[in-house]
This record gives structure tokens, C-alpha cells and sequence, in this order.
């Protein structure tokens, strides 16, 4: 639009780059309006005019200092070519959403790879699984208490009824652990999580029989490849192991329990993400010492300690540090970005994670896989991403 303002008994105040005027008589409030001067040359009947269109950008209202009580409306305007570039909140927050989910999914997958490596390295060297299940817990339990002591993190307000809907959550998480780490010290990483790839066939079965739920025919048909896949893979693998095997099956109807009483029990709690993982750490931490000491023992340890660090040498140790602390990590980061996607998305993620553990154990392992047992791994893990997709 084009804006001009004419002068008549109006005395314009030219104040650098504004404008007001007022009226003389005292009495009478004038609304004023402020605009770029254009020109600083004073004259009888001055006249200011834009041949730009102008915006208007705020309107604020404010009361003079002096005795006098005069409220005043400002207006200030900004040519169109000079004005700031408009901006989308709702575009930069989406944006910055997946870039932030990004940055969650390729962490979580990092820190996984990377303590399954180390975890296979200790397990080789120090065949205790019960410890060292104990020893990932413990060491993220205590990385917590030392970040809500500092407050580095912000400690959960939790009570009774929360530790008590928990409880059965950290059994099935205990289980779940101890029997993954069992399976990992039988047989390669690469075949535990090629049947961990299984999990949702657990899912299904475990909802329909005991639960009741129904599902679309479409789900039933993805478990077609899961369990097909991972049956060739098993019959196939060249180390084949039964204790191996049925720790990772194990593992897979803990889990499916774990999420189930995690869905039932914290429905409304304030708790979540990084927070709910340390509380179920501690709590799986407690479940799983006097069974630990039970099933192994300190001389077991001790014994199994001096044999390692004879071979590997100081570096056991490291291995022993690194394992216990990427394990908290990767599970703390993958609970972090449950909070900010849907289970579809999240489900997704963890098909690909599975999909870089299995390729980077074969590598850094160099384990033999046979064309068929690289088959069968394949088509679990596709059924896995049918599976995930029909759910929805």
C-alpha cells in the first residue's frame, strides 16, 4: 500500500530514525504513528510519503514518564524489501525434530555395535555371564546416582506404587539380559541376534494365547518369514549351540513380558525415558545380585579374573569398563527416542540396528556364514519389517 501523512497542525519531533507527532492542545490525546524519516530538511508544510509498502510489525502501548498521564500507541512500520525474512516455527520445530531423531537413531546404533563387540571380547576372555549381566547393570545404576547427585540430571519423583507396577518390568528385563548374555557367551553375536530377529513371532503368540488380543491376517502372514528365516539360519549356523539358542528364545519371551508389563503397569506415570531406564536398572540390579552369586560365586570370579588378565593383560579390564558402560548408554538412548517417536518408527530403528549388529560382528569376528545361513538371516530380518509395518 502507499502511505503519506500530511502536516496541518500537527508539529512533527523528528527524533533520528522516528517520528511523532502531537497535537498542541494538551488536553487531547493523539494516536501517533512512527514512521522511517525520510528526509531530514524542514519545511513549512512538510510532507512525508512512502512509495513502498508498508508493514505494520508491533503495537505496543506505553505511558509517558512525565506528570502528565498520556498513553501513547506506538506503531512501527518496516518497508517490504527491508523487512526480516518470515519465520515458521511449527517447519523449524519439525525440522529440528527429525534431526534430533536422527541423531538418536544413529547413537543408539553406534553404542549397540560397539558394546556387542566389547561384550563378545569379555565373554571370550572371562566366560561369566551372570557377572558380567551384573557389572552392566551395576556400572549404569551408578552412572545415574552419580548424575542425579550432581545434578546433572533431574532425579524422578517416584513412590511406592511406581517401584511396585516396576517390579515386574526389571524380572522381565533381568531375565531377558542375563539370558541374552548367556546365549552371546555360546555362540557367535551374529546368530543370538538373528534369532533375537524372532521377537515379534513372541509378541503375537504371547498376546493371542494369553491376552486375547486378535490381529489382522496380515500380521499373522509376516511371522511366515521370521520364523522360516530364523529356522534356516539355526539349522545352517556352523557353531551351532542349544544353550546358545535357547538363551537367545529365552531372551525373546522376557522381553515380549518386559514391554507388556511396561505398557499395563506405567500407563499415567510421570516417569519416562532416561529416568525410567535408570529406575529399571537399579531395580534389575538388586533382583539379579544374590542370583548371580548364586548361580557362579566369588571364587568362580577370581579364578576366571587371573586367567584373563594373563592372557589379554591390562586391556581385560577396559574391555570389562567399556561393555558395562555402552550397554547403559545404548539401552538409556533407545528409551530416550521411544519418547520422542511411535512404536512403528521405533520398531523400524530396531530392525535396522539388528541388521548393523549382525553385519559388524561377521566383519570384525570374520565369522563363517554359509550363502543359506546369510539367507535365513535375511529373511527374518524382512519379516521382522513386515511385521513392524503390518502391526500398524
Amino acid at each position: 500500500m502507499i502511505c503519506s501523512v500530511k502536516q496541518s497542525v500537527i508539529t512533527p519531533t523528528i527524533n533520528g530514525s522516528d517520528t511523532i507527532f502531537r497535537r498542541k492542545n494538551p488536553s487531547t490525546i493523539q494516536r501517533s504513528l512512527i514512521l522511517p524519516s525520510l528526509n531530514g530538511n524542514k519545511s513549512s508544510n512538510p510532507v512525508l510519503s512512502m512509495s513502498k509498502p508498508l508493514h505494520v510489525s508491533r503495537v505496543e502501548s506505553f505511558a509517558l514518564s512525565k506528570p502528565q498521564k498520556r498513553s501513547l500507541i506506538t506503531c512501527k512500520a518496516y518497508e517490504a524489501d527491508r523487512s526480516e525474512p518470515i519465520e515458521a516455527p511449527e517447519v523449524k520445530s519439525e525440522a529440528a525434530k527429525k534431526v534430533k531423531i536422527g541423531i538418536y537413531f544413529a547413537t543408539w546404533w553406534a553404542l549397540n555395535v560397539v558394546f556387542n563387540i566389547y561384550n563378545k571380547k569379555v565373554l571370550n576372555a572371562f566366560p561369566y555371564p551372570w557377572l558380567t549381566s551384573t557389572l552392566s547393570l551395576a556400572c549404569g545404576s551408578l552412572m545415574m546416582l552419580i548424575s542425579w547427585a550432581t545434578r546433572i540430571a533431574e532425579a524422578p519423583k517416584t513412590d511406592f506404587e511406581f517401584w511396585k507396577t516396576l517390579f515386574p518390568v526389571a524380572v522381565a528385563h533381568t531375565i531377558g539380559h542375563v539370558a541374552a548374555t548367556v546365549s552371546m557367551s555360546k555362540v557367535a553375536v551374529s546368530f543370538t541376534h538373528i534369532i533375537k530377529s524372532g521377537e515379534p513371532a513372541f509378541s503375537v503368540l504371547v498376546s493371542r494365547f494369553l491376552l486375547g488380543e486378535a490381529f489382522p491376517s496380515s500380521v499373522y502372514l509376516s511371522l511366515v518369514p521370521i520364523i522360516g528365516g530364523c529356522a534356516l539360519a539355526a539349522v545352517t549356523e556352523l557353531n551351532f549351540n542349544m544353550i546358545g539358542f535357547m538363551g537367545a528364545m529365552i531372551s525373546n519371551l522376557a522381553f515380549v513380558f518386559r514391554n507388556i508389563f511396561s505398557k499395563k503397569g506405567m500407563k499415567g506415570k510421570s516417569v519416562s525415558g532416561m529416568n525410567y531406564y535408570a529406575c529399571l536398572s537399579m531395580l534389575s540390579l538388586l533382583i539379579l545380585t544374590p542370583f548371580a552369586i548364586a548361580v557362579e560365586g566369588p571364587q568362580m570370579w577370581a579364578a576366571g579374573w587371573q586367567t584373563a588378565l594373563s592372557e589379554i593383560g591390562p586391556h581385560f579390564v577396559w574391555w570389562i569398563a567399556a561393555q558395562s558402560v555402552f550397554y547403559h548408554l545404548y539401552n538409556q538412548v533407545s528409551y530416550m527416542s521411544l519418547d520422542e517417536i511411535s512404536p512403528l518408527t521405533f520398531s523400524i530403528g530396531n530392525t535396522m540396528k539388528r541388521i548393523s549388529v549382525i553385519v559388524s560382528s561377521i566383519i570384525i569376528f570374520h565369522t563363517p556364514v554359509q550363502p543359506v545361513n546369510a539367507l535365513g538371516a535375511a529373511i527374518a530380518v524382512l519379516g521382522t519389517f513386515l511385521y513392524s509395518q503390518a502391526k500398524q
